[in-house]
């Protein structure tokens, strides 16, 4: 299982979400995701975040909090522990990514633009302030959507997309 990061920046109610058309075999290949990547050996999250998004985009994060860990599992796709931060406070000028391409979307976009199902879900959790930390775990059979547990109890799918 790899250790990723997830960072959904905000200004303005809208999102820093990058649009991965760039890489070839790209599991998030057309989707839109936030600003994020891989460990490496010895990362702390905070720390494997707050690269990404310097290496990505440009910018230093200031206000970086740490919302929620989601176990994402695949038939397909090896299986990843996603650690998720949202932050509003930044400084530097957005560059040209390698990964795709970075675009300010409305926050009540999102929901219909081409993105995971489960993100979705956390996306909605993320905005609702009476969950300031929580663990979700989404499993994906032929990318689509099949279980979600929040906090170790299983979620009705639907409520949430």
């Amino acid at each position: 299982m790899r250790n990723t990061t997830l960072c959904h920046i905000e200004n303005d109610g809208k999102y820093l979400m990058l649009h991965r058309v760039k890489k070839e075999n790209d599991l998030n290949h057309d989707k839109w995701v936030g600003i994020g990547g891989k460990f490496k050996e010895n990362e702390s999250p905070e720390e494997c975040n707050a690269r990404e998004v310097l290496e990505e985009t440009g910018l230093t994060l200031y206000d970086a909090k740490y919302r929620c860990v989601v176990t994402f599992v695949s038939d397909i796709w090896e299986s990843e522990l996603m650690h998720i931060f949202t932050a509003s406070e930044f400084s530097g000028t957005i560059k040209e990514c390698d990964e795709g391409e970075l675009v300010w979307i409305d926050k009540k976009e999102l929901p219909d633009m081409p993105i995971w199902e489960g993100d979705k879900i956390f996306l909605r959790l993320i905005d609702d302030k009476s969950h300031p930390f929580f663990s979700l775990r989404l499993e994906y059979k032929n990318d689509k959507l099949i279980d979600a547990k929040l906090n170790g109890e299983k979620i009705n799918i639907q409520e949430y997309l």
